[in-house]
């Protein structure tokens, strides 16, 4: 029988350095290029283990199952995730999608086509993503963008005040249903002591951070570079090399932000009951729980 405690991350996840090198692993764009058949096998792997029943693999063996497990299954409800909601889809969808923002964003119908296409992304990711068992619409959200004359390097940052801006709009409007109903909150051992809007409002507020965390880098250090190329006439020489230049740059940025941020805050973070609601004080009461905090699954 394992050892290993499988339901609980290989690292420890009360240390940054921890999460980052589990998030490292989920997130990793090669997990993409699994067959479904190697995702059941993980799948039925981890379930076997949790079961407690006896698995003749090795430890770095069960390890790699469980990572491909993470990275395509959902924590709380255990369905596939949608392949391009996975966070292992992060990087190579938001590196295209962040270097032709970056790339085109001079003319309104060009803000307007790529803002919209990043905001269809962001939906898929906010509903695949989501915290507990609460089902939310994907329906991105139509917006007015509009170009002003700006500096050529002020112009370029407009992306990512654009995408700012929507994930502080988007990620609560796109998990409304949990700000009105709470999520799931449980005790060390994972029973559920009930669902809190109070929770609700930290895991929102922290996927909001990590997300804006993420762009920066790519998003805001690609203009100085691609502006100083521009005055050099690079770029005017050789126009062909704006989009791909761009998007290659925001997935080399991306491959560190997006574990390194997804890592900010723990998966499973805690919340004082003192903090909770009534309702929620009132059950930890009656069931008797001793610890000072409870759990709840952030989403990313």
């Amino acid at each position: 029988m394992s050892q290993i405690n499988i339901n609980e991350p290989r690292w420890d996840q009360n240390t940054y350095w921890g999460r980052a090198k589990h998030f490292f692993t989920t997130t990793n764009p090669l997990n993409l290029f699994c067959s479904s058949s190697e995702l059941e096998k993980a799948k039925d792997i981890v379930t076997q283990c949790r079961k407690g029943e006896k698995v003749n693999l090795s430890e770095d063996e069960i390890w790699r199952a469980k990572h491909l497990y993470d990275s395509a299954f959902h924590p709380d409800t255990g369905e596939k995730m949608i392949l391009i909601g996975r966070m292992s889809a992060q990087v190579p969808m938001n590196m295209t999608i962040t270097g032709c923002m970056l790339a085109f964003y001079k003319t309104t119908p060009q803000v307007v086509f790529w803002q919209w296409i990043n905001q269809s992304f962001n939906a898929v990711v906010n509903y695949t993503n989501r915290s507990g068992d609460s089902p939310i619409p994907v329906k991105p959200e139509s917006r007015n963008y509009r170009t002003d004359t700006a500096p050529p390097l002020v112009g370029r940052f407009v992306p990512f005040c654009a995408v700012a801006a929507a994930n502080c709009v988007n990620i609560p409007m796109m998990r409304l249903k949990e700000i009105r109903e709470g999520i799931p909150v449980v005790d060390k051992n994972g029973n559920r002591v009930g669902n809190s809007k109070t929770a609700a409002k930290w895991a929102i507020t922290q996927v909001v951070l990590s997300r804006i965390g993420m762009a920066m880098p790519g998003m805001l250090i690609p203009p100085f570079i691609m502006n100083h190329l521009d005055k050099k006439g690079v770029l005017k020489k050789y126009p062909w090399v704006n989009a791909p230049l761009q998007v290659g740059l925001c997935g080399l940025f991306l491959v560190f932000a997006t574990p390194l941020c997804c890592a900010l805050f723990p998966q499973q973070s805690s919340i004082s009951i003192d903090a909770l609601e009534p309702e929620i004080r009132d059950a930890a009461s009656q069931l008797k729980i001793e610890d000072k905090c409870l759990f709840y699954n952030k989403g990313l």
